[in-house]
C-alpha cells in the first residue's frame, strides 16, 4: 500500500511548487499562486533575493563598485530569475555567479572586462576558503636545477585579456591591452592571500608545476628554453632559478624532493 497521506484537496503539490518558486524567482513575468496571501509571499521573495544580492555584492566588491545601483540590482535580479544554480552550498554562489556571466549574461552595454573581473574576485575568495593544505616540505637555502617541484595547491596561476587587478573606478579600459596580464593569487603558510604579476615565462613555469608528473627545476627550465628558441638558455636557466627561489620562499612552489 502506499505510503504517502491521502490528498482531500486534491492538490498538485509539484506543481503549486513550480508556480511557487517562479514567481519567487522572477515576479514580472509569473503570477503568484492565486491560494497564497501577496504581502506574505513577496515578503519571502524579497528576503530571498536580498540573502543573494548581499552575498554577492560582498564577494565581487570592486564589479560591485563599478555599477549604479539600477545597474547592479538589475544583473543581480536577471541572475537571480535565470541561472539554475547546481550547488545547495552558499559558499558556491559566488563560482554560479561567474557560469552566468559566461554562458547566460548578453547586455551590450556590460564592460568588455567584467567577466574576468568577476573571476578574479572569485578566485581570490575560493584560495581564502580552500580545504587544501600546503605541501608538508622545508625550503632549502638555494633551489637547485636538481630539486623535485611542485606547485601549490593553494597557488593559481591566471591569464587575462585585461590587467583585472587594477581595475577601479579611475580605470576602466574599453579594450584589451596588446599584451595579456599574468597573475597568481596564492594562500601563504600564514593563511593570507596575496597575488603576484608575473612575466610570461613564469606563468609557463607553473603551468609546467601544474603538471602530476614531477617535474625537476632543470627539466622545466630545459622545456621553456626550447619552446622559447633562446640563444642564451644560461641566462633563462638562471633566472628561471632565481625567480624558483622567490617562489618557494613565498609558499607558492614547493621542494619535494
Amino acid at each position: 500500500m502506499p505510503n504517502n497521506p491521502p490528498n482531500p484537496m486534491n492538490v498538485d503539490f509539484a506543481a503549486k511548487q513550480r508556480e511557487f518558486v517562479a514567481y519567487v524567482r522572477d515576479s514580472g513575468q509569473n503570477p503568484p499562486p492565486a491560494d497564497v496571501p501577496l504581502p506574505r509571499i513577496d515578503m519571502y521573495r524579497e528576503l530571498l533575493f536580498n540573502n543573494i544580492d548581499n552575498f554577492l555584492g560582498s564577494n565581487f566588491p570592486v564589479l560591485r563598485q563599478l555599477l549604479d545601483d539600477g545597474q547592479w540590482y538589475a544583473m543581480a535580479r536577471d541572475f537571480y530569475a535565470r541561472h539554475t544554480c547546481t550547488s545547495p552550498y552558499f559558499s558556491e554562489i559566488p563560482e554560479e555567479f561567474i557560469a552566468y556571466l559566461q554562458t547566460e549574461r548578453k547586455n551590450a552595454d556590460d564592460f568588455p572586462f567584467m567577466l574576468e573581473l568577476a573571476h578574479y574576485e572569485w578566485v581570490e575568495m575560493a584560495v581564502a576558503i580552500a580545504k587544501e593544505e600546503p605541501l608538508d616540505t622545508s625550503s632549502p637555502q638555494q633551489v637547485l636545477g636538481g630539486h623535485t617541484l611542485a606547485l601549490s595547491p593553494l597557488a593559481w596561476p591566471l591569464a587575462y585579456q585585461y590587467p583585472v587587478h587594477k581595475i577601479a573606478p579611475n580605470f576602466l579600459p574599453t579594450e584589451a591591452p596588446a599584451q595579456p596580464t599574468f597573475l597568481i593569487v596564492y594562500r601563504n603558510r600564514q593563511d593570507e592571500v596575496h597575488f603576484l604579476e608575473i612575466t610570461p615565462i613564469t606563468y609557463r613555469l607553473l603551468e609546467l608545476l601544474q603538471d602530476e608528473t614531477p617535474a625537476t627545476a632543470m627539466d622545466c627550465l630545459k622545456q621553456i628554453v626550447a619552446e622559447m628558441q633562446h640563444p642564451q638558455p644560461e641566462l633563462v636557466i638562471n633566472g628561471g632559478l632565481q625567480i624558483l627561489q622567490d617562489l618557494v620562499e613565498k609558499g607558492i612552489v614547493s621542494v619535494v624532493a
